[in-house]
């Protein structure tokens, strides 16, 4: 580890602490004492809050309430960091309300004219794709606040058209083509449920039921979505049909690879036959087997309503 590697290590090491000793930094790096001296007075020349407290307990304190100590990235750090903010553009809400455009300028702010014309040149070649959408999520903070608070909250939904509540413990909020949507365990039904952020029209602390630790959310999906009833799966598909499972799948289902094939094995629930249906109905023919029969009858009468549909226009 190089001087400014160390430097850098030593602000994220002591950032969280209101005091250290010499013999903090020269155990943790095996440095010596002149080293760790001259490496406390690196960190002071770069605007870390340290002082000296002086006498037989002598020790470095950290000034409180300060802002996180100023960190060094390389430019390929900054680059990955510029353009991870700009995958935020397709989203008309975006979490902690946070401004794309004035992030952009802080960013150029920290850099030189020359690497700010680099960034501009890569943005016109490196294009990130997305899908756009007018939706706007103004709740977005407020599931996000709940969620990492641990707290039981009371929304206002529309589904279908129709205002309905619920009493939700938000544990999980994830973003697919554009859209933000957030699953939260559902105290009424007692299952997990998943909400289309923009749909979320009011949302306010609940105190009818006691949140649940999040530990119990973080369990395999068999355990924590599939409900009785539930119909177990297995779709062998082609090398290709692996490329669309990675674009886009789910929590009940996972890839597998055995002598050869490709599986694509989960569960669907009641209710959710339409869903699974339309969903391998993508596949095409990447499909090469299906079980159950029931799973391939589905999908063989949604083809089938389809073309007399087509056929009719």
């Amino acid at each position: 580890m190089n001087k400014s590697e160390r430097l850098n290590d030593m602000m994220l090491f002591l950032n969280d602490k209101n005091s250290f000793n010499l013999s903090d930094l020269m155990d943790k790096y095996n440095i010596s004492k002149s080293t760790a001296l001259r490496d406390v007075s690196a960190l002071e020349r770069i605007g870390m809050p340290i002082y000296t407290q002086r006498g037989r307990n002598g020790y470095y304190g950290i000034l409180h309430n300060r802002l996180l100590s100023p960190i060094v990235f390389n430019i390929d750090e900054v680059f990955a960091l510029y353009f991870s903010m700009l995958t935020l553009r397709a989203y008309e809400t975006t979490p902690f309300h946070l401004s794309v455009e004035k992030l952009k300028k802080k960013f150029e702010k920290c850099l030189s004219t020359e690497k700010i014309e680099m960034l501009r040149k890569v943005e016109k070649v490196f294009s990130l794709a997305s899908i756009k959408h007018s939706n706007e999520c103004p709740f977005l903070n407020d599931v996000l606040q709940y969620a990492i608070e641990e707290k039981v909250c009371n929304i206002t939904y529309r589904k279908k058209g129709i205002e309905q509540k619920y009493h939700i413990q938000f544990f999980n909020i994830s973003s697919a083509y554009g859209q933000w949507y957030a699953t939260g365990y559902n105290f009424e039904t007692k299952s997990p449920q998943v909400f289309r952020c923009d749909k979320v029209l009011g949302i306010g602390e609940s105190n009818k039921f006691n949140p649940k630790p999040f530990s119990e959310f973080m369990q395999p999906a068999d355990i924590l979505y599939k409900t009785n009833g539930a119909t177990n799966f297995e779709v062998e598909i082609s090398k290709k049909g692996i490329d669309l499972f990675y674009k886009e799948h789910y929590p009940s289902m996972k890839l597998y690879f055995k002598n050869d094939k490709y599986f694509i094995r989960g569960f669907y629930n009641i209710g959710e036959e339409a869903f699974i249906s339309n969903y391998f109905m993508n596949y095409g023919e990447n499909i090469l087997s299906i079980k159950p029969e029931s799973l391939k009858t589905l999908i063989t009468e949604k083809l089938s309503a389809l073309t007399k549909y087509f056929s009719k226009i």
